[in-house]
């Protein structure tokens, strides 16, 4: 098999044309050979946002501009740390570039793993996009294997354990995995951009001119500490008001109900369906391989759904309907500790106007933890954000600042019940007939019985 050489570089670099990077700089012939490889372009068939584009129409970006984003965030680090704090004495916390393109290759290839609809898919089928990534990385039957291992027979080895944080530089590691890291800094720019929001904007010139290596990691200067923060509050605010939305997580609530139909439909014998959707049948079985996975994209489903629309199973048939022409569930918020009694009473109502509340109610939780320092009880760590002085001392973030201090350590998130939109408006003569006596005592627990509270009419 001809080689690479490590640090071969292309005789001219290409470029891609980027609207979050401007340009995206191709340096390396491996880097080049990876984006031309098909595992990496089929995700230019995957949307990096899934059910959020029916939220926000311009997210229809795929995880293959977001891949390239990460490469290109990482390409400039590696650059400055090259120029400013290359390592002269082993062990001196600098940086080495011999690391330069196994960073690289990790930052391009982190997501390569991801199915369509990628964590509705993965729970339902039960798969996991990091521990494919990485099989992916290192499978002989991969056309990216084949092209990592021209560089050095152990080099898939390598790149695989930066995506599974065990390789020994925690400065590469961090800079693909961390609480502030390259694969974050473009999915926040990135989603941003094409959801039309501001929340996920941060000054990444700023924190690409104040990011450093050192020994056990990569810290920021002290000088930086705005941008940091605001990048903290910046990633807060875009769960918050994009990737929790409720919109969003009711159309992925139809999704999830969906394919568990299809797959209750295709194990029991006497509901047969027309469309057996044959690249589904593996997952249906739990026997799929690397291969059969690859073979699916959001395409793929979206075409399953347009024929399961025609299905004589009037659940799977509606379930695709609803899904394919944007009709959401409804949502109100709710506290378990408080609401479960009037959740069953609403399900109860659901059930007699004839729906089957295993598809068409839901509770669905989001929540997520903005910012943490290391607790070293804890089992699952996450790595604080260092901040270093002028003499070389540290300090960690949320100590010195009070924005991020007063989101450290604390979850935020909602619990919402789901349910049919047509129980708050029946619009037709027959469903006002069918609900009538219904839906009265369905808005008459939502307004008066419970803490919860209607969704926001603004966020339909």
């Amino acid at each position: 098999m001809p080689r690479y050489d490590a640090n071969q570089q292309l005789p001219m670099e290409q470029v891609f044309r980027d609207p979050v990077h401007d340009y995206i700089h191709v340096q390396h012939q491996v880097i080049l050979d990876l984006i031309d490889s098909r595992e990496f372009q089929r995700l230019r068939r995957i949307k990096q946002l899934g059910t959020s584009s029916f939220t926000f129409h311009g997210a229809e970006h795929s995880r293959f501009t977001h891949s390239l984003g990460v490469y290109e965030i990482t390409r400039r680090i590696c650059d400055k740390f090259a120029r400013n704090y290359a390592t002269k004495v082993p062990g001196d916390g600098g940086w080495d570039d011999s690391e330069r393109l196994v960073v690289l290759c990790a930052a391009l290839l982190h997501d390569i793993g991801h199915g369509p609809y990628s964590h509705t898919f993965e729970r339902i089928f039960q798969t996991d996009h990091e521990a494919i990534t990485v099989e992916i990385i290192t499978s002989p039957t991969t056309e990216v294997h084949q092209i990592l291992a021209k560089v050095a027979l152990d080099f898939p080895g390598k790149v695989a354990s930066v995506i599974q944080k065990t390789y020994s530089n925690p400065q590469v590691v961090q800079l693909i995995s961390s609480q502030i890291d390259a694969d974050r800094m473009d999915y926040l720019l990135r989603d941003a951009y094409f959801t039309g929001v501001n929340y996920g904007t941060f000054d990444l010139t700023r924190i690409l001119r104040v990011i450093r290596p050192y020994k056990d990691g990569i810290a920021f200067q002290i000088s930086g500490m705005h941008a940091v923060e605001d990048y903290i509050v910046s990633r807060y605010q875009m769960y918050m008001q994009v990737y929790f939305h409720p919109v969003s997580r009711s159309m992925e609530v139809i999704l999830d109900h969906l394919l568990k139909r299809a797959k209750r439909l295709y194990e029991e014998s006497d509901l047969q369906m027309k469309n057996k959707a044959d690249l589904l049948v593996p997952f249906f079985d739990q026997t799929f391989t690397l291969e059969d996975y690859l073979k699916l994209d959001d395409g793929v489903l979206s075409t399953y759904f347009t024929l399961w629309r025609d299905e004589q199973d009037p659940i799977l048939s509606d379930l695709a309907t609803r899904f394919l022409d944007r009709k959401p569930f409804k949502s109100v918020n709710f506290s378990s500790k408080y609401d479960e009694p009037i959740l069953h009473k609403l399900q109860v109502l659901i059930q007699e106007a004839g729906y089957d509340i295993d598809y068409y109610t839901a509770i669905n939780n989001s929540y997520d933890l903005p910012y943490d320092f290391y607790r070293p009880n804890q089992i699952a760590n996450r790595t604080q954000i260092e901040l270093m002085y002028q003499d070389g001392s540290f300090i960690e973030l949320s100590k010195v600042s009070e924005i991020v201090s007063s989101l450290t350590g604390k979850v935020r998130g909602d619990e919402r019940f789901y349910f049919p939109k047509e129980f708050l408006k029946p619009k037709t003569p027959k469903e006002i007939t069918l609900f009538e006596p219904i839906y009265q005592d369905f808005k008459r627990y939502i307004k008066n019985d419970a803490i919860i509270q209607p969704t926001n009419p603004l966020e339909e």
